[in-house]
């Protein structure tokens, strides 16, 4: 029975590799349609090219339709695991968008890319030997780690960091955004103003914290009335470099996101931005300097743009931006040698960008079923990026936290099930990249991440 159950086994794997090869030839129906819409430069042709050669996209794209010898019986499941679990980790449908339409890449897609082209891990080697004509060359290599260093100095990189980490998949925060100060003023006012809320209870700050890494360090936060919310709270420190707000990316800007939790009835629990207006117009010295900032008066659009310029300061620079920016004796030893695991483990490939995170929406549990192992059961929350777009790819996925300040912001996670920093990595690493981290590289990873912790600087 064993032997011929491994006959059968055998006969499924060459006919796969026969038949795929075969229809791999003729299959390009993919590549003729990416090659219809054109490419804004020379330059983003050559990388799509890259791509198409590469057969990317039959494992990363949520656009590709496979051969017909896809739904043959066997090669149909060996089909059907490759792309699923080629889109739980990369989707390039934007970045071919990007190649388009002349805009820059994702800063996280970016980074992907970035990874399997040094590590030549991909297309993989299964897959190598059935498309016999996929795998970067030497060339293939060579154009695309120029691209994505060319694409990183134009759109992402940051004024003043040291030549040595100008093309780190990370970089340091900026020294301060373009803000007006009188709407700051106004701002910091109203972020802890409780008159936003129905009872005159909850202000932005009770949930976001300036003192406490711009957190409340509680698993799920208090509203109004004692209702209890149902995600964890994340920090407002840096937000403004978050290409979406909230987990769920339901907000586009600090604005939207800011107009949101004073409405929201299990948290701040308003019932119309009337409410709020009919209350802080009985403020006189309030509303005499709202209006010489505003001079329309009091509205929700007002509020919140205040809110947002204000919060558009709260940037904390660290040691690790002094190293970025050619401090070499800004970090320690054992704080390097985790800053080197961190990317040797792919965590640089979703923690991104200035704010180490917060650009792409992954899903929790990649490489193995957080979920599964989480001793309670799913919650609405727990759908995440799905509840906005009801795309069944982005069940489960969540915008990445940005890691600043991270050593401050405890209990972790979308769900706030982690108290311990060095918890969080274990599961970060278990789950999302597969691996086991030893204890030493877990304890140097997190002295790494503390080193982020930072200093915000009211203006003036």
């Amino acid at each position: 029975m064993k032997k011929l159950l491994t006959v059968l086994i055998a006969a499924v794997v060459l006919g796969y590799l026969a038949v795929s090869g075969l229809a791999y030839r003729h299959d390009t129906h993919y590549a003729a349609a990416a090659a219809a819409l054109p490419a804004a430069s020379p330059e983003a042709a050559r990388i799509r090219n890259v791509l198409d050669r590469n057969a990317c996209y039959y494992c990363h794209s949520a656009n590709a339709v496979l051969p017909g010898y896809a739904a043959l019986p066997g090669i149909r499941q060996l089909s059907d695991r490759d792309v699923q679990t080629g889109l739980r980790y990369f989707r390039l449908d934007t970045l071919y968008a990007a190649l388009a339409d002349g805009k820059p890449a994702p800063e996280a897609d970016l980074a992907k890319l970035e990874a399997v082209a040094k590590d030549g891990s991909m297309p993989p080697a299964l897959f190598r030997s059935v498309h016999w004509t996929t795998g970067l060359t030497d060339a293939d290599r060579s154009a695309l780690l120029d691209w994505i260093a060319s694409q990183r100095k134009t759109a992402y990189g940051t004024h003043g960091v040291a030549p040595e980490f100008a093309n780190e998949p990370v970089q340091p925060l900026p020294k301060s955004l373009p803000t007006n100060a009188r709407k700051v003023a106004l701002g910091l006012q109203l972020f802890h103003d409780p008159r936003l809320s129905a009872d005159n209870s909850i202000s932005c700050a009770s949930c976001h914290s300036l003192s406490t890494g711009g957190v409340d360090n509680k698993k799920l936060s208090p509203g109004v009335g004692g209702t209890i919310g149902v995600i964890n709270a994340p920090t407002v420190f840096n937000a403004a470099l978050n290409h979406m707000q909230f987990w769920d990316g339901r907000a586009g800007t600090l604005q939207d996101q800011a107009g949101g939790p004073p409405l929201n009835p299990i948290e701040m629990a308003s019932t119309s931005w009337d409410q709020i207006v009919g209350k802080l117009k009985k403020d006189d010295a309030l509303t005499a300097a709202f209006t010489k900032v505003y001079p329309n008066g009091w509205s929700g659009a007002n509020i919140t743009d205040a809110i947002a310029e204000f919060e558009k300061t709260l940037l904390t620079p660290s040691r690790f931006d002094a190293y970025l920016r050619g401090d070499a004796h800004a970090l320690n030893s054992e704080e390097v040698r985790g800053y080197q695991l961190f990317k040797a483990n792919r965590c640089t490939t979703c923690h991104v960008g200035k704010n180490l995170g917060g650009q792409s929406f992954e899903r929790m549990g990649r490489a193995a079923d957080y979920f599964a192992a989480r001793s309670n059961g799913l919650t609405d929350a727990d759908n995440g990026r799905w509840g906005v777009t009801h795309d069944p790819l982005d069940r489960h996925a969540f915008k990445t936290p940005g890691l600043r300040n991270v050593e401050l912001t405890a209990p972790y996670f979308h769900d706030g099930s982690r108290a311990d920093l060095r918890d969080a990595v274990r599961d970060m690493a278990k789950y999302q990249v597969g691996t086991q981290l030893s204890d030493a590289d877990v304890d140097a990873i997190v002295a790494f991440l503390k080193s982020l912790t930072g200093t915000w600087q009211p203006a003036h």
